[in-house]
């Protein structure tokens, strides 16, 4: 009779011990003062520093990439999807205005590769620093017969922490207030069930191919990591005070800005005050997808919305020069949350 241990039935743990080693120096390089313990323990400890916090609230978000990871596996590239599962979360975080602590990862695959493993954590590891958080913890879970071969899953969670009274939840917005929108850097995390669809199953595209409406690669273009707003809101709240942040993600600017306007305004946005980048235009033509499906599926160009008192418009602008922030809206009466005009 044959003899059988965990390797036969295709989980390796000296392959998991190794993908741990591999990780651990991108891990150390995301470490911030609140971060007391090291990797590989049961649970991730952090001490936050929360001197000048009179009632603090800690805030916390998890997400995923989503079908975005086929792009990854098309390519067999994945330094940036990591990038993204930090991105969702912690963009959502900082819609409260809390600052991020700390963020958990935990990466599923058929076969563990540990050197696929340790690039995913890259990936994260430059996620957390842009946003300022460190890695305090994670699981990496080897499923064989789960996940097909080469293929993974890769989700998030970020802990946060704001002051009770610096709470933004869009309470304090009123009429006349004044709607800005910072630039995506594409289509970040969202629609790629659509996306993948349109392109490569009805058009049969392929993720080489050079598309002259983008100047590179479909691949390139469509693989782009979520930006990562924590730093801009950081910048903004220097300078004014901001009464409601929305992270645009599934459901566009149609679904995700009125869950911070109160009942009885709505959020009238001019969809011609920013240039739609060449990649929606591509999906909207080659799917023949109206344009409401189309603000209602993507961001279109606009990643995080804000809202502020009408003095505070230019200083936010001016903060975020370069960053091509700009008003696109105001709030007004009406019912419905948004108007798109």
């Amino acid at each position: 009779m044959s003899r059988f241990d965990y390797k036969t039935a295709g989980v390796d743990i000296d392959a998991g011990k190794y993908a741990i080693e591999l990780m651990k120096e991108h891990v150390k390089s995301t470490e911030t003062p609140g971060v007391i313990s090291d990797i590989g323990g049961f649970g991730g400890l952090f001490q936050p520093d929360l001197e000048g916090y009179k009632n603090p609230v800690f805030v916390s978000g998890a997400d995923g990439v989503g079908t975005k990871l086929k792009i990854a596996f098309m390519l067999d590239r994945h330094d940036t999807v990591g990038i993204d599962c930090v991105a969702m979360c912690v963009n959502d975080v900082v819609c409260t205005g809390a600052v991020p602590l700390f963020f958990l990862d935990y990466i599923a695959t058929g076969k563990l590769e540990p050197k696929k493993i340790a690039t995913l954590v890259k990936g994260i590891s430059d996620g957390c620093k842009t946003a300022g958080c460190a890695i305090i913890g994670g699981e990496t879970a080897e499923m064989p017969g789960f996940y097909a071969n080469g293929e993974y899953d890769i989700a998030g969670f970020a802990v946060g922490v704001v002051d009770r009274d610096n709470i933004i939840d869009g309470s304090k917005i009123n009429e006349g207030d004044v709607v800005l929108g910072i630039p995506s850097s594409g289509l970040h995390s969202n629609g790629f069930s659509l996306v993948r669809r349109i392109l490569f199953e009805q058009h049969k595209l392929k993720v080489d191919t050079y598309i002259e409406l983008l100047g590179k690669s479909l691949g390139e273009e469509l693989l782009h990591p979520t930006k990562i707003y924590v730093p801009h809101v950081k910048r903004v709240q220097r300078v004014a005070k901001l009464k409601g942040i929305a992270h645009i993600t599934g459901g566009g600017i149609i679904e995700n800005v009125p869950r911070i306007i109160p009942q009885g305004l709505i959020a009238e946005i001019n969809v011609k005050s920013w240039q739609i980048p060449p990649v929606f235009t591509l999906i909207k033509k080659l799917g023949q997808i109206e344009n409401m499906e189309m603000f209602r599926t993507f961001n279109m160009g606009i990643g995080m919305v804000m809202v502020a008192a009408p003095k505070d418009a230019e200083f936010i602008v001016k903060e975020l020069t370069g960053e091509g922030a700009c008003v696109i809206g105001r709030i007004t009466r009406g019912t419905g949350g948004i108007k798109l005009c």
